[in-house]
């Protein structure tokens, strides 16, 4: 099953970093690569989430694992597997900033969130990351993951994701 081999990959190279192995090129057997390319997930982005959980205690081993379960779903689903070409650089970000319907941050998460869906992620982005836990958590305490599936749902609509927040 997919989620196992993502567990016990996250278990191994989260190892490698707590025994101080910054180089997460290092980390990836080739078959590991082609298990993160079925999902739709690169090797950093990958590696952000074994970083962040040990340098900064979350998000969880399971909490990633959601996460990638929803990537994993659009890409399959409506990417039909075909990963997409196109970035999202840090300069195409809207800035920390940037209100939607009154709050703060809101356009920039949105911007991760659907490039995070279609594995448009510059790898110098993580969704997930201290500033998107600290926005889903002080609005509401929002599951990464959920708030993906949300977005998915709501496509292009800024609208329907900023009344979720607000409920």
């Amino acid at each position: 099953m997919w989620d196992e081999t993502f567990l016990q990959l996250h278990a191994k190279c989260l190892a490698l970093h707590a025994a101080g192995n910054t180089d997460y090129h290092s980390y990836y057997t080739e078959e590991d690569l082609t298990f993160l390319a079925s999902i739709g997930y690169g090797e950093r982005e990958f590696y952000d989430f074994i970083e962040d959980l040990n340098d900064y205690g979350a998000p969880s081993a399971s909490t990633a694992l959601l996460i990638a379960a929803v990537r994993r779903d659009y890409f399959l689903v409506v990417q039909e597997g075909i990963p997409s070409t196109a970035r999202l650089l840090p300069s195409d970000l809207p800035t920390f900033g940037d209100t939607l319907e009154e709050m703060a941050y809101l356009p920039r998460i949105l911007a991760k969130a659907r490039a995070k869906l279609r594995g448009e992620l510059d790898p110098d982005i993580m969704y997930g990351c201290g500033g998107d836990r600290n926005f889903l958590l002080t609005h509401g305490n929002i599951h990464p993951a959920d708030f993906l599936r949300h977005v998915w749902a709501a496509g292009t609509n800024d609208t329907t994701i900023a009344q979720f927040i607000k409920k």
